[in-house]
C-alpha cells in the first residue's frame, strides 16, 4: 500500500494543484462528480445489463401484483417473496462490477483524505507527540532519547515514559507559522493549513479536540456520539478497544478532561498527567 500511495501521491498533487487556492469543497465536488460518471460507465460496461433488466421487470411485476390483489393476503405474501428474491438476484448481478469499481474508488478516497482531511497547527495550539518504541527498546529503564524540533515548535514538557506501552510523549507548542519538513518534503504551515511551497495542500493540523467541537457544532451528532467518534470508534478500528477508548476497569487510564466549551483542561496518559491548561 505504501508503494501505491507513493505512486499516486505525485499524480494527485499535480491534478489538484490548480485548485490549491480554492476551498477544499470545490476540488472534492469536482472529483466526486468525475468519479461518479466513471463509476456509471464502468458499471454499464461490466454488468449484465439484459439480466438486470429482466430482474427489474420481475420486481415491477411483483409490485403491480400487490396493487392488483391488495385484498388477497396470500397473493401479497407470494409477491413480496418474489420481489425479495429478485432483489437478491439484482444484488448478485452487481457484485462483479463492484470488483472493478471499489478498488479505484478507495484509492481516490485515500488520496483526498491525505490532501484535505488534516489541518496544520496554528500558533498557540498544542499537540501531543507520541513515539512508539520497539518492545525490546522500551524494556527496562527509560530510554535515553533527545527530541530535536524545528524553529517554531517548542516542547513544553520533558518526555513522559510509559513503560507498559513502550511509548514516549512530549507536549509541543506551535509558536509561529513557518517552514518545516514532513515525510522528506518541505512544507509551509500558515493559517492552519499545511502546504507545499507551490501551494499544494500537504496535510492538516486539525487537533482532536477541535474535531470534536466541529462535529458537535456542524452536525446533528450529540456530544456523547462525538466523544465516541474520537475515542472508542478509532480504538475498535485499530483493534485496541480491549484497553483503549473507554473508561472501564482494567483499561489504560488515558483520560482527557474538557471544560463546558470542550477545550482541553487536562490530559492523563497511563494514569500520569502529561498536560494541564
Amino acid at each position: 500500500m505504501s508503494l501505491v500511495n507513493a505512486v499516486l501521491r505525485p499524480v494527485f498533487d499535480f491534478l489538484l494543484a490548480p485548485f490549491a487556492a480554492l476551498p477544499p469543497m470545490v476540488p472534492i465536488a469536482l472529483v466526486s462528480l468525475l468519479v461518479s460518471i466513471l463509476m456509471l460507465l464502468v458499471f454499464k460496461r461490466t454488468s449484465n445489463q439484459p439480466a438486470l433488466a429482466r430482474v427489474k421487470r420481475r420486481i415491477h411485476a411483483g409490485i403491480f401484483e400487490i396493487r392488483l390483489f391488495n385484498d388477497d393476503l396470500g397473493a401479497i405474501l407470494r409477491a413480496q417473496n418474489r420481489i425479495l428474491r429478485a432483489n437478491l438476484t439484482y444484488l448478485r448481478h452487481t457484485l462483479w462490477p463492484m470488483v472493478f469499481i471499489l478498488p479505484p474508488v478507495v484509492l481516490v478516497m485515500a488520496q483526498l483524505q491525505f490532501h484535505y482531511a488534516y489541518e496544520g497547527l496554528r500558533p498557540g495550539q498544542r499537540a501531543l507527540l507520541e513515539v512508539d518504541l520497539a518492545r525490546q527498546a522500551g524494556s527496562g529503564e527509560r530510554p535515553q532519547v533527545r527530541l530535536d524540533l524545528p524553529a517554531g515548535l517548542r516542547a513544553e514538557t520533558g518526555a513522559v515514559w510509559i513503560p507498559g506501552e513502550s511509548q514516549l510523549l512530549w507536549r509541543l507548542l506551535a509558536e509561529r507559522d513557518g517552514d518545516y519538513e514532513l515525510g522528506g518534503q518541505a512544507i509551509v504551515v500558515k493559517e492552519g493549513a499545511v502546504r507545499l511551497p507551490d501551494g499544494t495542500l500537504a496535510g492538516s493540523a486539525l487537533t482532536l479536540d477541535q474535531a470534536v467541537r466541529n462535529i458537535v457544532e456542524f452536525t446533528v451528532a450529540s456530544l456523547p456520539e462525538a466523544i465516541q467518534m474520537a475515542t472508542l470508534t478509532p480504538a475498535r478500528s485499530i483493534g485496541v478497544s480491549n484497553r483503549k477508548g473507554s473508561l472501564e476497569p482494567g483499561k489504560d487510564a488515558d483520560i482527557v478532561f474538557l471544560d463546558d466549551d470542550l477545550n482541553v483542561l487536562q490530559t492523563m496518559v497511563g494514569g500520569e498527567v502529561v498536560y494541564e491548561a
